[in-house]
């Protein structure tokens, strides 16, 4: 009994340890820069303590730490470079500016950072009772200044002048952070407003620590140079014992240069129902949107963005817009755009540069169309050599559109190894061009990042099944779900593909009677694990759908997942139509599919890596 008070006694309180300071939280894409006169790392208590200065700093993890009043190897300080001390609690790039000597050693400001520094400037500042210097560190997207400004008016002054010419210099943006030793309505900040601007609060006093009634901290920004940025945050944090001053942070988000917006190329996926999607990625945040039409050089495009409830949706690296109402058969040219967004407030934006692609060009699909030519990639589990083996059979076809039958991007554990493996596909069939359909197999479905798939992949209709029509030809796609049953261990009871195929019974019921379906000259049933030539001992699929496929008059289906390709003919194992089954990830078994429609007539030819036909129709 009393073994468990102990444990509730903790848990009550480790919110309020871990919270103690209440730190606004970190969000990615900027830079904390932070400001601390740290007294010598002696607190109010009298006691030099290096320790509690770090875990205040590992607390508020700031990128880069402008530090005053700190000794190097000086006798009060017992010989230690108290600088150092610092960045080895808080693992970060140490950088010293003396402003005086003092007691054998020297007495000074400091930077600190998570980053190395690229070059380092100090510079004398006045002081009457005592010297001053400017630390200037340039870091490779901004410039911090560190100083702690003299005790006399005129001096603090003349050292705006000697900042101001400084921060003119940078070719970057150009911070400023330190003790000023003035307050907010002083000749001294009315100098610095001229040219800076101030990100930190001033009405958020920073001395003393115990009982603040002033503020003389602050962090700056040279806009001589125009905006550098925007401010998420600002904070002054309430430490009343570790040194005589509040530390102060701001985290400020700059602005990304254009040529570095946008990571990948657009994708097209989907050309269905008149409309066809369109995805791409981006470095940072942004609001995006597609300009097309169908002249070359877009002289009066159209715009399309992502709504969802009447909102645009935005402020996101990852980009899917859908283009709707579009002609079948026309050629559209597009590019995409996207602004990145430095600030997403209530009743505040603030954006910075805007991205655009080159121009590209898609072509949708007609009724009409008869004739066309489709590619096939089955089970290259994340090898891009085999990708690259495959893609090189197909450089110089001209083809209509891709189908990627699972296990493409297997066992996705996260965004970035999801979408490196997507830019690749994507990048290898020209997708920024060519539209592709994506069916899931059966180890899409496994690791982390699988469910958010989705996020990148636009099936058709919504679902990991269903069906859509290229010119007179109708490809029907199933979603098997795993191939082992729901029960089985390491599924965790977080599965339930028992209720998903149940679910496409009523849906191939429904797209068999359907006048679509009975009109087509040609059509092609897709799923990744097959019905018929599995290994596999469970095969639910064969007992829920085998009665209704088998009164489908399919040209023929394509399958995968065994990792070997083979070809079963009509009858020879229960089925009804031609059944094709797709190699392995490894370039020895690989396979590579072309379907083919002239006219009223479907081919289909299967290739090994070598361009050589292993079966053709």
């Amino acid at each position: 009994m009393k073994r468990r008070c102990r444990i509730l006694l903790f848990a009550a309180l480790c919110p309020f340890v871990a919270f103690a300071h209440k730190i606004a939280p970190k969000e990615e894409n900027l830079i904390r820069m932070m400001s601390y006169n740290v007294h010598n790392f002696v607190g109010m208590d009298e006691q030099r303590d290096y320790q509690r200065i770090a875990d205040l700093i590992l607390e508020v993890s700031p990128d880069v730490v402008a530090i005053q009043e700190a000794d190097s190897v000086t006798l009060r300080s017992e010989g230690k470079y108290t600088l150092r001390e610092l960045a080895d609690r808080c693992l970060m790039f140490p950088v010293y500016a003396p402003a005086i000597d003092f007691q054998g050693g020297k007495y000074g400001v400091g930077v600190l950072a998570k980053e190395k520094p690229l070059k380092v400037k100090r510079l004398p500042l006045p002081g009457s009772e005592e010297l001053r210097v400017l630390l200037v560190v340039e870091f490779e997207r901004y410039v911090l200044a560190c100083t702690h400004l003299s005790l006399t008016a005129a001096d603090r002054l003349a050292s705006v002048d000697i900042i101001r010419e400084e921060a003119k210099l940078a070719a970057k943006p150009f911070f400023l952070a330190g003790d000023l030793n003035d307050t907010p309505g002083s000749a001294t900040m009315a100098a610095l407003k001229e040219d800076f601007d101030l990100l930190s609060d001033r009405r958020a006093n920073t001395f003393p620590a115990d009982n603040p009634t002033t503020c003389i901290d602050y962090v700056y920004a040279y806009n001589g140079n125009g905006p550098v940025g925007s401010v998420l945050k600002n904070q002054v944090v309430n430490e009343p014992v570790a040194s005589d001053h509040l530390p102060v942070f701001v985290d400020v988000r700059l602005p990304t240069d254009a040529a570095l917006i946008l990571q990948t190329k657009p994708l097209l996926q989907n050309p269905t129902q008149n409309g066809i999607t369109i995805s791409w990625l981006t470095a940072v945040p942004v609001h995006s949107w597609v300009e097309y039409g169908t002249d070359k050089q877009l002289s009066r495009p159209l715009k399309g963005e992502q709504l969802v409830d009447g909102q645009v949706v935005c402020n996101s690296t990852r980009q899917k817009i859908r283009l709707t109402n579009l002609l079948p058969g026309a050629t559209y040219y597009y590019r995409v755009c996207s602004r990145e967004m430095l600030l997403y407030q209530a009743y505040r934006k603030e954006f910075g540069h805007t991205a655009c692609s080159e121009i590209y060009s898609f072509t949708m699909p007609s009724a009409e169309t008869k004739d066309f030519t489709a590619i096939v990639f089955n089970d290259l589990h994340k090898n891009k050599q085999t990708l690259e083996k495959l893609s090189g059979l197909i450089k110089d076809l001209k083809y209509d559109f891709v189908l990627f039958n699972g296990d493409c991007i297997d066992d996705p554990s996260s965004e970035a190894e999801a979408v490196d493996f997507l830019s690749c596909m994507a990048d290898r069939v020209r997708a920024e061009s060519i539209p592709f359909f994506y069916l899931r197999g059966n180890h899409e479905i496994r690791n982390a990042y699988s469910i958010r798939l989705r996020e990148w992949i636009d099936y058709t209709g919504g679902k990991t099944y269903g069906a859509f029509s290229w010119g007179d030809t109708r490809f029907v796609m199933l979603d098997c779900g795993e191939d082992k049953p729901d029960t089985t261990a390491v599924y965790y009871n977080l599965n339930d593909f028992n209720g998903l195929r149940h679910e496409q019974i009523d849906f191939l019921r429904r797209e068999i009677r359907s006048n679509t379906f009975k009109k087509a000259s040609k059509r092609v049933l897709v799923h990744h694990v097959p019905i018929y030539g599995s290994d596999d001992a469970y095969n639910p699929c064969l007992e829920l759908w085998g009665d209704i496929l088998s009164k489908a008059p399919f040209d023929f289906c394509l399958n995968a997942h065994t990792h070997k390709h083979a070809y079963h003919p009509k009858g020879s194992m229960g089925n009804s139509y031609p059944v094709f089954i797709g190699g392995g990830p490894q370039i020895h078994s690989a396979t590579l599919t072309i379907i083919t429609k002239k006219g009223r007539d479907l081919h289909l030819k299967m290739l090994n890596s070598q361009g050589e036909v292993l079966y053709q129709l």
